[in-house]
C-alpha cells in the first residue's frame, strides 16, 4: 500500500513523502480499516515541524482523522462490522489502510459523504465539548467565535447556531466573511476591524471560542460578558497569551482549557454521547462540515502545506479511495 511519511522535522511539503509499504495488520484491540479520505488538520503540521505535543520516532505516517471502511478486527474486538463506513482518530493515517484503536472508531453519519465524515471528529468534537460540556452555551447567549471560518471555527458557528446563540464571528479577511455567515454566524467581522466595539454594544460575549490565541484572546478579555466564559482551544496565531487572574477576579468571567484528546482517553463515553449527538444533527442539516477543497493522494504534502500557509477556509481533505 502506499503511505505518506514524515521523513525529517520541517516544513510538511519539504519532509513528507509517499512511500510503498505493508499493509499492517491489526493488533490487539485494533481496527484495520481502508482509508476512503483523510481530512487534513493542523496537528499534522505541528508533527511534520516536531513541534507537537506528542512526537513520533522518525520517520512517521501523519494523519489523524479519516473515514474508512472496517477491513478487519483485532483480537478482542467485537466492533464495528467488517464493512462498516467509519470515522475514527489516531495519529498516522494517511496512508490507504490504517490499523487504529476500537475505541477511537465510530459509525459515520450517514447524512455525510466521505469527505464530509473524514471532517467531522475533532472539529465538531472539540466545538461540541468547548460549547456545551465547558461553556454550558444556553440559548439566547452571545457566542464570540474566532477564526470562523476554519474548520474548528465553522462547526463552532453550526453548533452555536444549533443551540439559539448569537453568533459572532471573527474572520481574517473579507473572503472568509460568507464562509463564516453561511456556517450560521449573524455577524461576521474583521479581524483588523472593530469586532470588539460590535461585541460590547451586544452586551458582551457570554462564551468566547477561541482557537487562535495571542490577540485575539487578549480581545476578548475586553469584551467578555459579566459571567462570561472563554474557552481556550488552541494557539494558531503561534502566541500562548498570559492569564491575568487579577483581570478575570475584577471582571468576574472564567478562562476555560479545552484538551479534547483527553476525554477520549479518560471519559470515552463522553465522546459516544457527543457524536451520537453530532450525528442526530447531521441527519437533520444543522451541522454540515464545510469542505474547502478536495485533493488526490499524491497531492497530500501540498494540502498540509497550504493549511500551514492560512491559505485555506473550511476544512482540506485528501480523497485516498473513490
Amino acid at each position: 500500500m502506499r503511505a505518506w511519511h514524515v521523513t525529517a522535522h520541517g516544513e510538511p511539503e519539504a519532509v513528507m513523502a509517499l512511500r510503498e509499504v505493508a499493509v499492517p495488520e491489526p493488533g490487539p484491540g485494533q481496527v484495520l480499516l481502508r482509508t476512503r479520505a483523510v481530512a487534513v488538520n493542523f496537528p499534522d503540521v505541528l508533527l511534520a515541524r516536531g513541534q507537537y505535543q506528542v512526537r513520533p520516532a522518525l520517520p512517521f505516517v501523519p494523519g489523524i482523522e479519516l473515514c474508512g471502511e472496517v477491513v478487519a478486527l483485532g483480537e478482542g474486538v467485537t466492533g464495528p462490522r467488517v464493512g462498516e463506513r467509519v470515522v475514527a482518530t489516531d495519529i498516522g493515517v494517511m496512508a490507504e489502510y490504517a490499523a487504529v484503536p476500537a475505541a477511537a472508531v465510530h459509525p459515520a453519519p450517514e447524512a455525510l459523504d466521505d469527505a464530509q465524515a473524514a471532517a467531522l471528529l475533532i472539529a465538531y468534537q472539540t466545538a461540541w465539548f468547548g460549547l456545551h460540556r465547558r461553556a454550558a452555551l444556553q440559548s439566547g447567549e452571545t457566542l464570540l467565535v474566532h477564526a470562523a471560518a476554519g474548520g474548528v471555527g465553522t462547526a463552532a458557528c453550526q453548533l452555536g447556531a444549533a443551540a439559539g446563540a448569537h453568533v459572532v464571528a471573527v474572520v481574517g479577511s473579507d473572503a472568509k466573511r460568507p464562509v463564516a455567515l453561511a456556517a450560521g454566524a449573524d455577524e461576521a467581522h474583521l479581524r483588523s476591524g472593530a469586532w470588539i466595539d460590535a461585541v460590547k454594544a451586544r452586551g458582551g460575549a457570554d462564551v468566547v471560542f477561541d482557537p487562535v490565541g495571542g490577540e485575539a484572546f487578549e480581545g476578548a478579555t475586553k469584551c467578555v460578558a459579566f459571567e462570561g466564559r472563554i474557552v481556550v482551544v488552541g494557539f494558531a496565531s503561534g502566541e500562548v497569551p498570559p492569564v491575568r487572574a487579577n483581570h478575570a477576579l475584577v471582571k468576574n468571567y472564567s478562562v476555560l482549557g479545552l484538551h479534547w484528546a483527553l476525554y477520549q482517553q479518560r471519559r470515552p463515553e463522553l465522546v459516544a454521547e457527543a457524536h451520537a449527538a453530532l450525528t442526530a444533527l447531521a441527519e437533520t442539516g444543522a451541522i454540515r462540515p464545510v469542505v474547502g477543497d478536495t485533493v488526490e493522494f499524491a497531492e497530500a504534502a501540498g494540502a498540509v502545506q497550504r493549511l500551514a500557509g492560512g491559505r485555506t477556509t473550511g476544512r482540506l481533505v485528501v480523497e485516498v479511495a473513490k
